[in-house]
């Protein structure tokens, strides 16, 4: 379905435009995250995930949304019953702060008001790689509930009497679980992550003479399992999560130099 407003064209990504179409900014197909998200994208559509471009008149990426039934969810949150807004993004001055994030929501809506779910819902924060709240609750929504450092889950009901969404618990102990040293955790959820990860991994062998260990979330039941409500992307260090999300490997390099001492 492609629908046409003001110049720019939303296009839902069908099984038969996957790589045909630039992937969350992500023009080039050979590009090892373009490779992995699609390949994800190919398995959860049979699964009812929906993702829509919003593309500008020569072809710019300028908007996405990605969103799936609740069960489904690559967060840690029960959602079920509910659709699930994984993210959704905008880009170019010029495209944004004119309603386009708006659009992209109500496409959600319309499509879970349609499948007579529960409602909406997401996992928001102010920090990157998530939308902020405030997008959220201009769209009618909620906050149901929170979870540490600044996690909100923020829900729209279509039922007035479903149960909300939740975050589910994360015992204290699951960041040791993955053991002494350095873990890098990522799925192919976000293509972004795959080059983060490498480029982590590299730098920690390199300069901290650490060798990380890689671990690929492949399931959304191992995504509600993880350490960090986000999920998708973390790092840990010695059972203590250093990062919560996609950090460049500038940015690692700080965290390192003030979690281990002597470092200069």
């Amino acid at each position: 379905m492609t629908v046409e407003k003001d110049g720019l064209r939303l296009i839902e990504i069908t099984p038969e435009r996957l790589g045909q179409l630039p992937c969350c900014g992500v023009k080039n197909t050979m590009h090892e995250g373009h490779r992995a998200k699609t390949a994800w994208l190919k398995e959860y559509l049979r699964k009812g995930l929906r993702a829509r471009i919003l593309l500008t008149e020569d072809n710019r990426q300028c908007g996405y949304i990605e969103y799936l039934p609740g069960e489904h969810a690559w967060r840690g949150v029960d959602a079920a019953g509910y659709m699930f807004i994984h993210c959704i993004w905008t880009f170019y001055r010029k495209y944004q702060h004119k309603g386009n994030a708006i659009r992209l929501v109500q496409a959600c809506v319309d499509e879970a008001r349609k499948a007579r779910m529960r409602g909406v819902a997401v996992v928001a924060r102010k920090k990157p790689w998530l939308a902020s709240s405030d997008l959220f609750l201009k769209c009618g929504f909620e906050v149901a509930g929170t979870a540490p450092p600044d996690y909100e889950l923020l829900v729209l009901k279509l039922k007035k009497n479903a149960p909300n969404p939740r975050f589910l618990p994360i015992p204290d102990n699951r960041p040791a679980s993955y053991g002494p040293g350095l873990a890098i955790i990522r799925a192919n959820q976000c293509p972004h992550a795959v080059k983060f990860a490498r480029e982590i991994g590299e730098m920690a062998e390199r300069e901290f003479q650490l060798t990380p260990r890689h671990v690929i979330l492949k399931s959304c039941r191992d995504a509600r399992n993880a350490p960090t409500p986000y999920a998708v992307f973390s790092v840990i260090l010695d059972g203590k999560v250093i990062s919560d999300h996609q950090i460049s490997k500038t940015r690692f390099r700080n965290i390192m130099k003030k979690q281990l001492p002597g470092l200069d």
